[in-house]
């Protein structure tokens, strides 16, 4: 899946970046040098290209015409009372997060009790102040502003979002849980442009589970970029749920490398918001590297929900593994575009990839777009796409055991759901994204 801005519209950049002038200067950070440098180019290069239109080719499934007519401005510091939180742990556990309301960082939800000594867990705006070095070595080497326009967007407003720093060797056993509140105005709508930044150095390990909800009936634009950084023979598991809101746009952007020896573990389960776009580059930098990149989605109504994953082979002897499955209701679309790229050397590749989706309706949409491009002779890569209804002939052998249609129905798309969720390694987190699923289909009642 190659990229290019050549599909993007510079009209449409005026709109985001004029409230920029307004808040630019009260931003956190404004005295360091290279975080002026990248803001600025962040500015200069979203102003050039503007937002990506169908016209691009990964953009081709989603249109983001309706949000280049609206009007945003940046969502104020959120003193909103938040009466809960979601958690993957059970009721009366403890353990550190971080909580983020409307891209600001909330100190009064949140705790790093109970991490390893050196572990360390702020937000940018704090580390701005105390990890300088640590962000100026890392923001920005992975998600580049010159090839993605959400990226630039994302670099011109950087303010906040969470930093985690896993020393060499260290094991943090419990998980730990980012969560993202959106709550946005009534009166107008509003965006955030959080930035993320998650370092594993070697041999360490650690579980990173992100919630994004939300608590607003307003407009929202979210543009998360997260940055990840897998050391060697580091273990990064990094899940995530998106429950945003139903007048939410949720856009986000995550980059990672993975050293020689390590792995790096991605889920994400999508059923919020009106329309989401999450899109995955996992890089294998090292040889014997893994990745994990897998999810699911569930999407009725007109919600729009976009993944796109590129998966690079730099190094001999790299294995990842891509299973995503969906189900789609009522008049909604679902996009999934997955590329895994074999580079020149990286023999002894093993790559898979799987996308299944379900159709609940006649007017239910999916476009799959799977591709391999392998430039090595001696690899094992497969792909695959299917879709479809639901089995007549199990619902009927169901329903004539006394099973009425509704839990009927939802047992055999929690059965078809099984193969994505067992992707995830950690069995509470696996558990907590089931009851997730659990509580859609219920709805869907």
């Amino acid at each position: 899946m190659t990229y290019s801005t050549r599909g993007a519209d510079p009209a449409t950049a005026p709109a985001f970046l004029a409230p920029l002038d307004e808040v630019g200067a009260g931003l956190p950070g404004s005295g360091l040098s290279w975080l002026t440098d990248l803001r600025a180019a962040g500015r200069e290069r979203f102003a050039a290209v503007g937002l990506p239109t169908i016209r691009n080719e990964s953009w081709r499934y989603t249109n983001l015409r309706d949000l280049a007519k609206t009007s945003f401005q940046p969502a104020a510091p959120a003193a909103a009372v938040i009466d809960f939180l979601p958690t993957v742990r059970a009721e009366g556990q403890d353990g550190p997060r971080l909580v983020f309301v409307d891209g600001r960082f909330r100190a009064d939800l949140s705790s790093v009790e109970g991490l390893p000594p050196g572990v360390e867990l702020l937000s940018i705006a704090a580390a701005l102040n105390s990890h300088t070095d640590l962000l100026a070595d890392h923001i920005g080497r992975l998600a580049a502003a010159d090839d993605r326009p959400l990226v630039a967007l994302n670099s011109a407003y950087l303010a906040d979002g969470p930093v985690l720093h896993v020393p060499a060797g260290v094991q943090v056993e419990r998980p730990i849980e980012l969560v993202f509140v959106s709550v946005g105005s009534e009166s107008q709508a509003t965006s955030c442009h959080p930035r993320t930044l998650l370092i594993a150095e070697a041999g360490s390990k650690a579980v990173v589970v992100e919630h994004h909800v939300g608590r607003g009936a307003g407009t929202t634009l979210a543009n998360h970029v997260t940055e990840v950084f897998v050391g060697e023979g580091a273990t990064l598991h990094h899940y995530k749920s998106q429950r945003d809101g139903g007048g939410a746009i949720h856009l986000s952007h995550i980059a990672a490398t993975v050293a020689t020896g390590g792995c790096y573990d991605n889920f994400i389960l999508t059923t919020g918001a009106k329309l989401s776009r999450n899109e995955v580059v996992s890089r294998l930098d090292g040889t014997d590297a893994r990745t994990h990149v897998s999810g699911g989605y569930l999407v009725r109504g007109t919600q729009h929900a976009d993944t796109t994953t590129l998966i690079v082979h730099a190094q001999p002897n790299g294995t990842s593994r891509e299973v995503y499955k969906g189900v789609i209701d009522d008049t909604a679309r679902a996009v999934f575009q997955g590329k895994i790229t074999v580079c020149p050397g990286a023999q002894k590749t093993d790559g898979y990839q799987l996308n299944r989706a379900l159709l609940l309706s006649d007017g239910a949409e999916i476009d799959s777009k799977p591709e391999l491009e392998i430039h090595a002779d001696d690899v094992k890569c497969s792909h695959g796409c299917t879709a479809g209804e639901l089995d007549d002939d199990a619902l009927f052998y169901l329903r004539a055991r006394g099973i009425d249609r509704d839990t009927a129905q939802g047992l055999l798309i929690g059965a078809f759901l099984s193969e994505s969720l067992e992707e995830i390694a950690e069995e509470s987190i696996r558990d907590a994204f089931q009851g997730i699923v659990a509580g859609w289909l219920e709805e869907q009642k």
